[in-house]
């Protein structure tokens, strides 16, 4: 019942390239220049590209080369990044569609419909950030918590298996994650009082190789931490200690049901073997009566052995948060000078970073967004917050250049109210004990900022006077691309903020940008469906060279 599969363009998978080419998992590690077959470009999560053909000098130049139709038919957005593998490109909508286009001919090849159970819940709009391939497969993730391997010629399912149980309001909108023979997912959820987690399967079969849990059970030393009194980077947090203490006895079950999910993939070093990702709020995430401690591993930067599942370090950047300042922001790993370090985005309007090894913190970056009342607890009459809960720094993925040695952050200022109340887990619905409610006449605004991570200074920042909800590119070029939630799509001077190119895409930009080379010409590539929050939706992928379709 989770399959159906279009097949189109009859002999259009005769060509020799198209039959031939399948993605190896060691190129998965270096890849091609000109393609893109991960998540973040390359296994650091980076998003730069070496490609030179469009640059400062000539990007006015970039016009539309073709705009493919994602034949959407609930126009509920497109947040995925496009996958470029053999002059194929894969692209996942909102309810979890994937779709197979050759960019030579243009022609549509396959699209495989997934039939979502209605049973799922999931929180926050139906989205899916991508898939993963290797092999002869194609990986995507489901809102119905399910894992599916597609055949990357047909679209055919080779296997299909479930996460979670349907009705257990697990849910996965990120891109998987391929190591070697391993396909690794996060689980969200955490608005439903799930216990997080991020699995590995076997790449051919599916079969469960491990899982590391995102809360800690009793005999994993439980959730209650060091009962921390202030953020590891020295800002006091407004806890009783005492009183948490003395209920920890009266609470000591609610780690089953403690949020922690993982909505985005993870960073990975092959040198050191780890794999990072961000971790989520604690549930509920208004509350902390209910969960005394630090609530390990919510908020946190987490690194995890990739051959075994097992924890190597975490740095919990809030512990016991009440304001729901999870880090959905893809982990960055970079060379600054002789170390490998961690950067992480977060939605309090920081960046972290950390030793890749050790989880050492090194600094936090000065704030990329404006900030009040941080830390200031939710009430039952409502607290003023900035940033709000949906940034700083939300999903839509930074990317860094090791040529300027600058972070590119997309991210919000929206404040909004914080309100507590008290609420019974009921499995299928939400589980936050308040609220964030918007403040009238206070719209939000988007900001991208340059961050110098030697430093932890701001280079510069560009504020767009609309919502930002799209990741970054940045590229060899020079340039820095990003898409607005009004339309428009731009590129930026890496080194000064400089708006050096625009095109109005018709829909919210609320996806990110890739761009890879075919037969010799360098391509720019960005989706444009917009996001339940806007009004401007659409239902196609845009693909730009200098000089436009030949």
């Amino acid at each position: 019942m989770h399959r159906l599969v279009v097949a189109l363009a009859a002999g259009a998978l005769a060509g020799p390239l198209w039959a031939q080419r399948t993605v190896q998992p060691d190129e998965l590690r270096s890849p091609p220049p000109g393609e893109w077959l991960t998540y973040g470009r390359t296994y650091d999560n980076q998003r730069f590209s070496p490609l030179t053909e469009v640059t400062r000098a000539n990007v006015k130049q970039l016009a539309p080369a073709a705009v493919y139709q994602m034949n959407v038919q609930r126009a509920d957005g497109l947040e995925a990044t496009p996958i470029v593998a053999g002059g194929v490109m894969y692209m996942t909508t909102s309810h979890n569609n994937v779709l197979a286009f050759d960019l030579r001919t243009h022609k549509r090849l396959w699209q495989y419909n997934h039939n979502r159970n209605e049973k799922a819940s999931f929180c926050c709009g139906p989205v899916n950030r991508g898939v993963a391939v290797s092999g002869d497969k194609v990986f995507t993730t489901t809102l119905d918590a399910r894992l599916i391997a597609l055949d990357a010629r047909t679209g055919n399912v080779k296997w299909n298996i479930a996460i979670r149980p349907v009705d257990s309001a697990y849910s996965n909108t990120e891109a998987p994650l391929v190591v070697g023979n391993k396909v690794i997912v996060g689980a969200a959820g955490g608005e439903y009082g799930i216990r997080g987690s991020v699995t590995a399967y076997d790449s051919e079969t599916g079969r469960l190789v491990w899982r590391f849990f995102t809360v800690p059970s009793p005999a994993d030393g439980g959730w209650w931490g060091k009962w921390s009194t202030k953020t590891p980077w020295g800002d006091p947090l407004p806890r009783n200690i005492a009183r948490e203490k003395a209920d920890s006895a009266k609470y000591a079950n609610t780690w089953r049901i403690g949020g922690s999910p993982v909505w985005v993939t993870p960073a990975y070093d092959p040198e050191l073997g780890l794999i990072y990702f961000g971790t989520g709020n604690p549930s509920p995430s208004n509350d902390g009566v209910a969960r005394p401690g630090d609530n390990l591993y919510n908020n946190s930067t987490v690194a995890v052995d990739v051959e075994t599942g097992k924890l190597r370090w975490y740095v919990q950047h809030i512990p016991h948060d009440l304001w729901d300042y999870d880090l959905p922001n893809p982990p960055i790993l970079a060379r600054v000078g002789n170390r490998k370090v961690v950067m992480h985005a977060a939605k309090e309007g920081w960046t972290y970073v950390m030793d890749a090894a050790t989880g050492e913190t090194i600094r936090r970056t000065d704030a990329f967004v404006p900030q009040e009342n941080m830390f200031v607890p939710p009430d039952d009459k409502g607290v003023l917050m900035r940033p709000g809960i949906f940034g700083g720094a939300n999903w839509p993925p930074s990317s860094f250049s090791p040529q300027t040695g600058l972070m590119y952050v997309p991210a919000r200022d929206r404040p909004n109210m914080a309100l507590r109340q008290e609420s019974e887990l009921e499995i299928g619905k939400m589980f936050t004990s308040g609220s964030f409610p918007r403040i009238p006449g206070n719209e939000p605004k988007g900001i991208l900022a340059a961050i110098d991570i030697a430093t932890g200074k701001i280079r510069w920042k560009s504020e767009r006077p609309k919502w930002v909800w799209g990741g970054t590119l940045a590229t060899a070029g020079g340039l820095v691309f990003m898409g607005e939630s009004d339309g428009w799509f731009r590129a930026y001077d890496a080194a000064t903020g400089e708006v050096l190119w625009s095109f109005f895409c018709g829909a919210g930009v609320d996806s990110s940008p890739i761009t890879y080379e075919l037969d010799g010409r360098q391509y720019v590539a960005v989706a444009a469906g917009g996001i339940r929050y806007e009004q401007l939706r659409g239902n196609s992928l845009f693909v730009f060279a200098l000089g436009g379709a030949r």
